[in-house]
């Protein structure tokens, strides 16, 4: 069967990771996320005490990058986990901490020309699902499927606030909310690679849609595009 580039993007909080997960599982797919590797030079730069909410030592954080390395690894129920360094750093980068410099890293563009390089080399043989804020536009522009997430605001952070609280994460609603808007803020306002719809993406706006529905939507939007490559 032929394999095509299926490019995911949106805004933070709307499920992005899930679909493209539950996409590369059913059609055996390559997954990569994107959003786990800026969150890990999030990480590191908290780490190295690069950033915080006074100051943010980018120059310092470009000048460091080659001591970053990469990696995903398959745990033993096959799910794929983000390694910096060779630790597993999977639970550390959905901290709400991480959440708070994420996009202020993310805005960086050594960061982002070091990320888009590693991204595009795991991508070269198709057969990949690749979730982000630029992965339609700057990544794999030429990607068979282009899909674009989007719900409200509010939406998005009670999914967040949820998710937060279900891991023990001692946070308010009001918390999450603001850290939601001032990350669209910053994701739409950079000026390298601003997370904006690609003009051949479809758009989805999953505010009122579960799961299972959002999966079949683009599950089937993949199966017709994988049916012209044959």
């Amino acid at each position: 069967m032929a394999k095509i580039t299926i490019a995911i993007d949106g805004y933070s909080s709307t499920g992005k990771s899930t679909v493209a997960k539950q996409l590369a599982d059913w059609l055996e797919y390559v997954y990569v996320d994107t959003g786990a590797m800026y969150r890990a030079i999030a990480l590191f730069a908290l780490r190295k005490g690069f950033i915080s909410e006074v100051s943010f030592a980018s120059d310092i954080l470009v000048e460091e990058l080659s001591k970053i390395t990469l990696e995903f690894k398959k745990n033993s129920d096959g799910k794929a986990e983000i390694y910096l360094n060779d630790e597993n750093i999977e639970k550390q980068i959905r901290s709400m901490e991480v959440s708070e410099f994420v996009s202020p890293v993310a805005t960086i563009s050594e960061v982002r020309k070091k990320l888009v390089e590693q991204q595009q080399k795991m991508g070269e043989g198709k057969g990949v699902v690749m979730d982000g804020r630029d992965i339609g536009t700057v990544v794999f522009p030429s990607a068979e499927l282009k899909i674009f997430m989007t719900a409200s605001s509010k939406t998005r952070a009670m999914r967040r606030f949820t998710e937060l609280q279900q891991r023990g994460d001692m946070v308010t609603f009001e918390e999450v909310f603001k850290n939601v808007e001032e990350r669209d803020h910053i994701d739409t306002t950079r000026e390298d690679s601003p997370l904006r719809k690609a003009l051949d993406a479809i758009e989805i706006d999953n505010s009122e849609m579960n799961i299972e529905d959002q999966f079949h939507t683009i599950l089937q939007l993949a199966k017709d595009r994988i049916a012209r490559r044959i």
